[in-house]
């Protein structure tokens, strides 16, 4: 069986995943690249170096955002944001860095680690600076859709 994500779905997936990716297009070529981010149920948050994406994305700041969960070719769920590219800063990208690292974190720890037994999460500073990107930015949100296909056996 195919068919439609409704709302409920589709927010359960953007928030159950932190892998997505951003395309974006030049005058002549769609551009499209994996990111990390997190969806705090209104908005797509994700950071950046400067390069090709952001250049494209200031240029053009209508973009789509590409989530999906695959168990095999007969069994997946898609889904595809439509939205602005906006660029933060000051207290504004701060706050999105805590909520993208608050989702995050729990990805980058070993699976018998347990979020009190280490300082990182909601509420700490980021301890390791490597991982902060310049540019922090956002997908404001015009328009969700979702697919999936279910061939249960």
């Amino acid at each position: 069986m195919t068919g439609e994500l409704n709302e409920q779905q589709i927010n359960n997936i953007l928030s159950s995943q932190i892998f997505g990716r951003v395309a974006c297009c030049s005058n002549t070529h769609p551009y499209i690249v994996p990111v990390t981010y997190a969806f705090d149920g209104k908005q797509i948050y994700a950071q950046s170096f400067e390069g090709t994406k952001i250049d494209l994305m200031r240029l053009n700041p209508n973009v789509c955002f590409q989530v999906d969960m695959t168990n095999d070719m007969y069994n997946w769920q898609s889904v595809h944001v439509y939205g602005q590219y906006k660029e933060l800063s000051g207290a504004e990208a701060e706050r999105a860095r805590i909520t993208l690292f608050s989702n995050v974190m729990p990805m980058l720890t070993g699976s018998s680690i347990h979020g009190h037994e280490h300082e990182e999460g909601p509420g700490h500073e980021i301890k390791d600076m490597s991982m902060v990107k310049p540019i922090m930015f956002t997908i404001v949100i015009n328009e969700k859709t979702g697919r999936f296909e279910n061939r249960s056996n």
